[in-house]
């Protein structure tokens, strides 16, 4: 199955082929005095000019030394970025109230080599998305095994804010920029028009959106019709249900390669999935060969939909089998009785979800993985996660498993270490973007 090469995509979303050459020169404070609204300017303050020239895309308010133009800009207006002596490096979307003052869209050079985006968002959107189907093509998404996989990763794919994760035929957005919300239906039509896309589910981050100056909570913009939906999934010809309604988009496609992984060194293995969500690793784990895998979880409905996919995929449900259970509970009852495993994967939700609770959160890393070790047999292996952008921006991980052993009295020894997917890419000069940390230990 294709999703659409670049060129259906230009066709159907209307871009043009190229900019007019005319107006290949043109600065872009040209087209900023040409604007019929006119445009505002957010000044930046002496010596933080550079750090935006080299790329970095969020324009914090500390940044900011005043902004010009009346009436004065509102949140979600198009704005452009300059420096001291008010010559624009830059153009963005503006929030009067966020900590991220500007999410710069394009820079001066790159305007002036392609005019055809400045300072027009919905064309913007139109060449962003389907420069990003393209990539997702090069990467071989969606296959005939793979139809579940990220198609926009916000600053990633240059679209601050906005997240795209498709299942199937489904399109899951995932919003947390109040420039998203105010672009929502162009956004949807452009997502309308890819090629196999028959339904959008629309997720909007709540609390995220709250600091961006945006409550949802009560606005009744919420749709709710979505949350019981499902649909059917396949990743590396392992079929999955998606509760469209679940954690996150539904489905954790960043974890896909880390998955396959663990089923190419399963077979003949005796296999723990702790915080299993609907079962991905554990799949993986059986459909390698495993001798058995036991997923745990503490929710019911993921805990189901783990059940519902044994069925899917055919598999022996004695081989496999999934729990409701307290990851905690579940490893200290595990110890008391002696039981190990050869294989165990620990994958908890975001324990550190900034940098504020990174203390706090490091001990319940600890705490977990000490447990974790315990029930990992002499020379088996764990695969151990952290999917907070504070603990892998840090650098402390390792640090926290090695405390980890010395709590448990094993030694361990580095096997592999990876992050998200490749349909997830990072915009280095926005290193905050990474934050998926597997690690596969050697437990002695």
């Amino acid at each position: 199955m294709v999703l659409g090469s670049r060129f259906l995509m230009s066709r159907t979303l209307g871009l043009a082929a190229a900019p007019p050459s005319a107006l290949t020169n043109t600065t872009l404070q040209e087209i900023a005095s040409n604007h019929p609204k006119g445009i505002a300017k957010v000044m930046l303050k002496k010596g933080k000019t550079q750090l935006f020239k080299d790329g970095s895309p969020m324009v914090y308010s500390g940044a900011v030394d005043r902004i010009i133009g009346r009436p004065p800009p509102t949140t979600g207006d198009v704005v452009l970025v300059a420096d001291g002596t008010e010559k624009p490096i830059g153009w963005g979307l503006y929030n009067s109230v966020s900590m991220f003052c500007v999410r710069l869209m394009q820079l001066e050079d790159e305007a002036t080599r392609d005019p055809s985006c400045v300072l027009n968002v919905d064309r913007l959107l139109e060449t962003r998305i389907d420069a990003a189907v393209t990539l997702r093509e090069r990467l071989g998404l969606p296959s005939a095994k793979t139809n579940a996989y990220r198609l926009v990763n916000s600053e990633g794919d240059r679209l601050s804010g906005l997240i795209i994760d498709i299942f199937g035929d489904e399109a899951v957005v995932a919003s947390s920029a109040a420039w998203v919300e105010k672009y929502k239906q162009q956004i949807k039509d452009c997502i309308s028009k890819i090629n196999n896309i028959r339904h959008i589910t629309w997720r909007p981050s709540i609390d995220i959106l709250k600091e961006e100056g945006l409550d949802l909570s009560d606005s009744g913009d919420i749709d709710l019709s979505n949350s019981a939906r499902t649909a059917k999934v396949v990743e590396n010809g392992i079929s999955y249900l998606v509760s469209l309604g679940g954690q996150k988009t539904g489905f954790y496609a960043d974890q896909r390669e880390n998955r396959q992984y663990i089923s190419s060194i399963s077979k003949g293995q005796k296999v723990l999935d702790i915080c299993c969500y609907t079962g991905g690793f554990a799949l993986n784990a059986a459909v390698g060969g495993a001798l058995s895998v036991t997923g745990v979880d503490s929710s019911g409905p993921a805990v189901g939909i783990a059940k519902e996919n044994i069925v899917l995929n055919n598999l022996d449900s004695g081989v496999i089998s999934f729990l409701r259970q307290d990851a905690t509970a579940f490893m200290k009852s595990a110890i008391s009785r002696g039981d190990s495993w050869d294989i165990v994967i620990l994958d908890p939700p975001k324990l550190a979800p900034h940098k504020k609770v990174l203390q706090s959160a490091s001990g319940m890393y600890r705490n977990l993985n000490s447990l974790a070790m315990k029930i990992t047999r002499s020379g088996g292996l764990l695969m151990t996660c952290s999917c907070s952008g504070a603990m892998t921006q840090s650098g402390k991980f390792l640090r926290i498993l090695q405390g980890a052993a010395s709590m448990a009295g094993r030694k361990i020894t580095v096997i592999r270490e990876a992050g998200a997917a490749c349909d997830h890419p990072i915009d280095p000069c926005y290193p905050e973007g990474e934050y998926l940390s597997n690690v596969l230990l050697r437990i002695a």
